[in-house]
């Protein structure tokens, strides 16, 4: 028994009976329950790694001399480990930021520091927050997450306040300096009809760039809307037509010539069929689109609206004008609110930087995607395809007299 005991291979148990056969089959006993505790640490611990593996943080496992024992895949792609190779290497070693070694050096761990990534580009930074937790004998877990998105949302959301603040103060400066005129100052009456006339402008701004700011609240904060609504294409963009040709009126008023119009046929209209979702969503998205051509579109140019069916059962609504086009590096930003390529020019055909936005709002909660096509000093064309679940096509003419 001694010997077997010395070799320790279980499996050559000597045959033995009376008390050192009992020995034997309660050293059997005892070995085969410390093999299964071993077996179920080994797999709590997979489990464990498992789970930190999936976290959509990163996980670094340090020891008490701030070397790697373990870390995630997350971990690999924000600092650019290697699992395997970079096993026992220094921390400070393979994460070289200055700010990092300041804030490791510093032992003050009740915060995390933000580093740049490692894929960060200048046309495209990406930043990653980093927070060690010291726990056990000297060791550290160190997290690390994304927060390129956060920081972006930030910088958008201190960018909108800041336009806000701008587009309201503005008109508003300029309403408070007419009221004072009027109040300090003797104006005869044509004076006082045209200082009315302007603040009556300036509030109309103010009033215009709150009730674009509500409706994209109201947009973000409510439900897409469903295909229980059906709504006739034809009487969409009729409507759209005529806010299109007053708008378009009013702006050339004092030139000699108006806007040159084309709009699908009659007949065109009635093939278009139906589409489902809010009605008053899509007359604004598509209107907006069309006063954007008649604002930016010089008197005397063309503005092309078409609807045209597509083989797959979509449909997609273009606007094309001949205005002064938009350069490739203002698209990408078209949509983002208060973005203007043109401020002076846009502020004096009425527009408040947010008519995009709202337009980029509406097709999204429709199913349906915004392309824009333009070229410096010739125009731009804006499309709209909505998707084929969308729209409802009428039946043909054989199937109705059938």
């Amino acid at each position: 028994m001694l010997r077997w005991l010395k070799q320790g291979d279980m499996t050559k148990s000597p045959a033995m009976l009376g008390m050192w056969g009992e020995a034997v089959e309660r050293a059997h006993r005892l070995v085969r329950k410390q093999e299964a505790l071993a077996e179920e640490s080994r797999h709590q611990l997979e489990e464990i790694l498992a789970a930190l593996q999936a976290s959509p943080s990163g996980v670094v496992l340090l020891d008490s001399q701030g070397r790697i024992e373990w870390c995630n895949e997350t971990a690999v792609a924000h600092f650019g480990f290697d699992a395997e190779r970079d096993a026992m290497q220094s921390i400070r070693y393979l994460v070289r930021d200055p700010e990092f070694s300041a804030y490791y050096t510093a032992q003050d761990y009740s915060s995390g520091v933000v580093l740049e990534g490692r894929a960060s580009t200048s046309s495209r930074p990406v930043r990653i927050s980093v927070q060690l937790h010291p726990y056990g004998d000297g060791r550290s877990l160190l997290l690390s997450r994304d927060v390129t998105a956060l920081e972006q949302a930030e910088a958008m959301r201190r960018d909108f306040v800041a336009n806000v603040s701008h587009e309201i103060r503005t008109p508003l400066t300029v309403l408070m300096g007419f009221v004072e005129t009027l109040q300090t100052l003797s104006l005869n009456a044509q004076e006082r009809a045209r200082y009315l006339d302007m603040m009556a402008q300036q509030a109309a701004r103010m009033q215009n760039v709150v009730q674009d700011l509500l409706t994209l609240s109201r947009l973000e904060g409510s439900p897409s809307p469903g295909l229980r609504e059906w709504t006739p294409v034809s009487g969409l963009l009729q409507h759209c037509e005529g806010e299109g040709r007053a708008l378009s009126t009013l702006l050339t008023r004092q030139h000699a010539r108006t806007h040159d119009w084309e709009f699908p046929s009659p007949s065109a209209l009635a093939a278009a069929g139906e589409i489902s979702g809010s009605v008053t969503e899509l007359q604004s998205a598509l209107s907006n689109l069309i006063s954007n051509a008649v604002r930016y579109t010089p008197a005397g140019g063309r503005i092309v609206v078409r609807w045209q069916p597509q083989a797959d059962g979509a449909a997609v609504f273009s606007v094309s004008d001949t205005g002064p086009g938009i350069a490739p590096e203002h698209i990408p930003r078209l949509t983002e609110r208060f973005y203007r390529v043109d401020r002076s020019r846009s502020r004096e055909t009425g527009g408040t930087g947010l008519g995009l936005a709202i337009v980029k709002h509406v097709l999204q909660r429709h199913g349906a995607t915004l392309e824009v096509e333009s070229t410096p000093g010739k125009g731009s064309t804006f499309q709209v395809r909505f998707p084929a679940g969308r729209l409802r096509h009428p039946a043909p003419a054989a199937e109705v007299n059938a």
